[in-house]
């Protein structure tokens, strides 16, 4: 089997995607035990529902692990279940931490581990924000009509642009922020009761004529499937949801020059 190797060491020593997937697992399971506890519904996202899917676990090649929920549920977890987080992690967000960059999803961070990216133009500047991280996307209910939703999402792509550069050369544009996050909740407000959902406007990289969003239905109930050693939640029809996030032919092997991790080009775990 394909080792996956990230990174060759000069003693000899190699990191592979194998030992990121250990790591992340167990972080999950720990994950997985708060949220059940509380009744907080989240479901595997992206390549992670597409591994449970299609693998019964992570997708050999890949190096990250994402999941989503509601933005009422995510606000439930930060006040409710966030207190029962072990003491070997770290939440980022925004709402707790000024730094945090808004234009990347919340993290569990687990503590004393350190990765290398290779995208560095969306580094955090958090404490422990080199650690090894589960991306946490926040979803809203979405409007399908292209009047309603491209004229909020364009002026979050805007502030995410000018937000990204200010960043990057050393400022912390909070009043931005503040901008950038007040616009996703209003929208999430406005189309309250559409059952339509996708993710908030605090995730735009997406495109603007075709965000990610797709039938709550498809989603909810949420089902429990095998995952590796264990089981975890994707939505009631993943397919649908995979079918936007990924690729209408996500059941098919990608070419082999892409069957590679693409997220860590180092790690420390």
């Amino acid at each position: 089997m394909e080792k996956y190797v990230i990174a060759k060491h000069a003693d000899g020593s190699e990191i592979c995607v194998s030992d990121v997937h250990n790591v992340l697992l167990s972080m999950i399971k720990d994950l997985d035990v708060i949220l059940r506890k509380h009744n907080i519904p989240y479901w595997l996202a992206g390549g992670s529902a597409l591994g449970a899917v299609r693998h019964e676990g992570f997708i050999p090649w890949d190096d990250d692990m994402d999941i989503a929920m509601m933005r009422s549920d995510y606000e439930r977890f930060l006040k409710e279940a966030l207190p029962d987080l072990s003491d070997r992690y770290v939440f980022q967000c925004y709402e707790k931490d000024p730094k945090f960059n808004v234009c990347v999803p919340a993290k569990l961070v687990l503590k004393h581990t350190h990765i290398k990216e290779y995208n560095t133009l969306l580094k955090s500047k958090c404490e422990y924000g080199d650690g090894l991280f589960i991306d946490i996307f926040v979803c809203d209910e979405v409007s399908m009509k292209r009047s309603h939703d491209l004229p909020p999402r364009l002026a979050n792509v805007l502030l995410m642009g000018v937000i990204t550069v200010l960043e990057n050369i050393g400022m912390n544009p909070r009043i931005l922020k503040n901008l950038f996050m007040k616009n996703a909740r209003r929208y999430g407000e406005r189309n309250r009761g559409s059952d339509t959902i996708g993710y908030a406007l605090t995730w735009c990289f997406n495109s603007l004529l075709h965000p990610v969003r797709y039938p709550k239905d498809s989603v909810f109930p949420i089902q429990y499937v095998k995952f590796e050693d264990t089981t975890l939640p994707i939505p009631r029809n993943p397919h649908i949801m995979l079918d936007v996030e990924v690729s209408k032919n996500h059941m098919s092997y990608p070419p082999l020059k892409d069957q590679r991790p693409k997220h860590i080009r180092d790690a420390e775990l």
